[in-house]
């Protein structure tokens, strides 16, 4: 049921709106700023105080519900978002104008039948949705990249760098996966899961790579959970995605863009070098651009392990020689090889997600970085995904296999007295 428009529902409801705008107002408060259940708190005092005035209409339970839902709609809803945000089903959600919305569920894109009711219906949903950031959208600062207080990822463009209407692609922060839930998943095998694990105890350097939306910072989450309490993480993101539960000490450290004149920013680069004189455990790179990477390679020759850094690549190799190109776009003017000496001497694991036709997101690879000997990065496959082709319901069948390789950087299992896999003992035992 929806209130009829120029009936005395729809006076009411002017009523009980404007007055509850008021007490926000007396408060100084945007009505985004309160929580919900104040809110409604407030709704239902006025209500009845206005129920006890003259002879308003009479409501039913339909009609006084339907009537709060519509002003919390009109004061800080967002739209069709609310119900796509609630879904948990829903990973993202991509926004083409106000008739065309589509999401992911389950790695596949579908349209929906939400829309928005006009133009000036996404711009108000965008005003509200970028509120709690801080972050400016207007025709001089057209597109932002901006992370919410949950850590769910806004990005958003409007005209007239875009033609078909405000655009929106809001990547959501999901449920915190574990280890077992990437096994249940056929993302990682338990032995795979259980190396991973003891490779970050054993603070061995990892380049985490993959195409965009593979799951690379789901899997930094995972692998943070063992990284022992006692230690010092310091994370630097351009936006801030990384949720480390339950983590006392925990520094995060987020880039800042330039401001409407091109001044005041500050780059992931100055924060990687700032963070190295922090004394950290551990050092996060949510994802290297730039010339940061220079500076993150040589904290890790120079002795800080541990490190966890995101790259962009499709495959372990295009990851290294990423990350090469990085380094060459620093001030520090090294040449190409000395760069490929120094990645192959200070990362010892390269792991690479995939997203496959069926949806899925996997871990494709696993390999550690051999010595340089000639103009080229050398990697050896720990563990490799094999595919069986696909099951009887269009999901991917296969999974990784160890290779039988021994790791090269087994001596960082035995300095932090992490203990060496069995199953890797007994591998190495047999060369």
């Amino acid at each position: 049921m929806v209130i009829e428009r120029d009936g005395p529902l729809e006076s009411l409801k002017h009523k009980v709106k404007t007055r509850l705008m008021g007490k926000l107002t007396e408060r100084s408060s945007h009505p985004m700023e309160i929580p919900h259940e104040e809110l409604e708190w407030q709704l239902d005092y006025i209500l009845k105080g206005v129920a006890g005035e003259g002879r308003p209409p009479r409501l039913s339970a339909e009609q006084e519900h339907r009537l709060k839902e519509e002003i919390l709609e009109e004061m800080v809803g967002l739209g069709p978002l609310s119900e796509l945000l609630a879904d948990p089903t829903i990973s993202e959600i991509m926004v083409n104008g106000p008739k065309d919305i589509f999401v992911e569920r389950h790695g596949r894109l579908a349209r929906v039948e939400a829309e928005f009711r006009d133009l000036d219906h996404v711009r108000t949903v965008i005003e509200r949705l970028l509120r709690p950031t801080g972050v400016c959208l207007n025709e001089s600062e057209p597109c932002v990249d901006a992370s919410l207080p949950d850590g769910t990822r806004v990005n958003i463009v409007i005209p007239p760098l875009v033609l078909n209407g405000p655009t929106m692609t809001i990547r959501k922060t999901m449920r915190q996966l574990t280890l077992d839930d990437l096994i249940r998943f056929d993302s990682l095998t338990e032995q795979a899961a259980e190396f991973l694990g003891a490779c970050v105890k054993a603070k061995a350097n990892l380049v985490i790579s993959g195409g965009t939306s593979t799951g690379k910072t789901t899997l930094v989450t995972i692998l943070s959970a063992f990284i022992s309490p006692d230690e010092r993480i310091i994370t630097i993101e351009n936006v801030a995605e990384l949720l480390l539960l339950n983590r006392e000490h925990w520094v995060r450290l987020v880039a800042k863009p330039p401001n409407l004149e091109g001044r005041g920013e500050i780059p992931l680069r100055t924060l990687v070098r700032n963070a190295l004189r922090m004394r950290p455990d551990r050092l996060i790179l949510g994802e290297a651009r730039s010339g940061e990477a220079m500076d993150v390679v040589q904290a890790m020759q120079a002795g800080h392990d541990g490190v966890i850094t995101i790259l962009h690549a499709n495959s372990p190799h295009a990851a290294l020689e990423r990350l090469q190109t990085l380094m060459l776009m620093s001030d520090v003017e090294l040449p190409a090889r000395a760069c490929q000496i120094q990645i192959s001497n200070a990362v010892d694991l390269v792991i690479h997600l995939a997203r496959y036709a069926d949806g899925s997101r996997r871990v494709a690879s696993i390999a550690h970085v051999l010595d340089s000997a000639s103009d080229d990065f050398h990697l050896e496959e720990l563990f490799v995904l094999e595919s069986r082709g696909s099951r009887p319901d269009g999901t991917l069948d296969g999974s990784l296999r160890y290779t039988g390789v021994r790791p090269k950087f087994l001596k960082k299992f035995q300095l932090s007295q992490v203990a060496i896999p069995s199953w890797i003992r007994q591998e190495a035992d047999k060369a």
